[in-house]
């Protein structure tokens, strides 16, 4: 399948971003893209991992601001709920039989295997590994959220999202070399929702009271309970910000 590929005013739309901030950054090299005689040129698989990259050094605000721009390119409703009824049922364990950052991973894999979700769990398990080598998906305290590189058409039937709380910290690569405890692992089958799913989580879990309350979660469905609890509060506030604006914008 052919990447999308966007100019500078299109991914200035797409990011939420001032198209001055974003020529800024694709002048210095700071984003990936190709000079053309029209401008640049970016193409949108290449941006989104940029932006996974980035995603531990954004605020809730640019957070949201990405969100609200991947609803109106892709058309997603701003009130749906998008990583709740990605989970299967038994898709969230608590405690999470894990002592090491490989054993987390696949035990996140076992849990999506058995809602029958996955064809071959040691190849997902095996890809999603290699992207944590690359780089580490604990951006937020005690939380990580691992996942491949690229969407997985062929090794899923679904795109899903699967949690687990370990009974203690374990290692998972932090930059500031904290323990991690809360793990989302988010699988999609295409690109279209994948930079979705993972702005929505992140802006669910840069609330430390949101996190404080999951890390100390009994058993499974409390856990399931206050995932779902806290995504109702954040898609109601995009709901509010994006109604806002369209207000602002016919009143000016």
């Amino acid at each position: 399948m052919p990447q999308e590929r966007m100019n500078e005013k299109q991914l200035a739309a797409y990011l939420h971003m001032d198209l001055r901030e974003l020529l800024k950054l694709a002048q210095r090299g700071r984003i990936p893209c190709r000079k053309t005689a029209k401008g640049f040129e970016f193409r949108k698989e290449q941006v989104d991992h940029w932006v996974e990259i980035q995603m531990h050094e954004l605020d809730a605000g640019r957070l949201a601001g990405i969100e609200k721009g991947v609803i109106a390119h892709h058309g997603y409703s701003t009130e749906d709920l998008v990583v709740y009824p990605l989970i299967p049922q038994g898709g969230v364990a608590v405690p999470l039989p894990a002592r090491t950052r490989d054993s987390a991973i696949r035990c996140l894999v076992d849990l999506a295997d058995k809602s029958g979700l996955v064809y071959v769990k040691q190849e997902l398990a095996a890809n999603i590994i290699l992207r944590e080598e690359m780089c580490s998906t604990a951006m937020i305290p005690a939380v990580a959220l691992p996942h491949p590189r690229t969407p997985q058409p062929h090794d899923i039937s679904a795109s899903f999202v699967v949690a687990g709380l370990t009974a203690s910290g374990i290692p998972f690569g932090a930059l500031d070399g904290s323990l991690t405890r809360l793990f989302f692992l988010i699988c999609c089958k295409d690109e279209r929702s994948h930079l979705h799913v993972l702005a929505r989580l992140a802006r669910m879990l840069y609330d430390q009271p949101a996190v404080d309350r999951m890390l100390a979660a009994n058993d499974s469905q409390e856990l399931e309970k206050i995932i779902w609890e806290r995504e109702k509060q954040v898609a109601k506030q995009t709901f509010r910000q994006v109604r806002r604006r369209i207000k602002v914008s016919k009143g000016s």
